[in-house]
């Protein structure tokens, strides 16, 4: 069980967490690293997005200098965005290590998050699906049966 809050000045205890809470740890670190790489590749593919969506555009209003820049920076978003969720997957799972509740709350939304960006978008990739997988799992070793009382309810009397 992680130790009570302390007083600001007051060295923390160190606290060995549950095995699984350490696996998802070092799974949602890795699923960050899938992640970034995944949208990278995609980025630099960009080339070959680009020319198979102006070869699909019917639009006349649209030229093929809109395509490409809409392309491009969307596709500079969808990396910048995977770099900032995987340094939120790793601030949260750090805090997860470290018996913080919350963190296990924060971790679901982000993976919704992700999910529903994956199911959604059209620039999701194998390496991206991978890293959701992994994020996946890295989520459910947190809600395991045996790791709950690492993460206390906060506020609550004991029964």
């Amino acid at each position: 069980m992680p130790p009570a809050p302390k007083l600001p000045g007051e060295e923390p205890e160190p606290v060995a967490p549950p095995k699984p809470v350490e696996v998802s740890f070092w799974l949602w670190v890795t699923s960050g690293v899938v992640f970034i790489v995944g949208y990278a590749i995609i980025f630099f593919a960009r080339d070959r997005i680009i020319d198979s969506v102006i070869k699909g555009n019917t639009s006349s209003a649209v030229n093929p200098d809109q395509i490409r820049s809409g392309t491009t920076v969307l596709l500079a978003v969808l990396l910048v965005g995977a770099v900032s969720f995987a340094a939120m997957y790793v601030l949260f799972a750090y805090k997860a290590r470290q018996g913080t509740r919350s963190a296990r709350t924060v971790l679901v939304f982000l993976m919704a998050i992700t999910v529903l960006f994956q199911v959604a978008l059209p620039f999701s990739s194998l390496v991206t699906l991978v890293a959701t997988l992994v994020g996946l799992i890295a989520l459910a070793l947190l809600f395991l049966p045996k790791v709950t009382a690492y993460f206390p309810k906060v506020g609550r009397a004991k029964p």
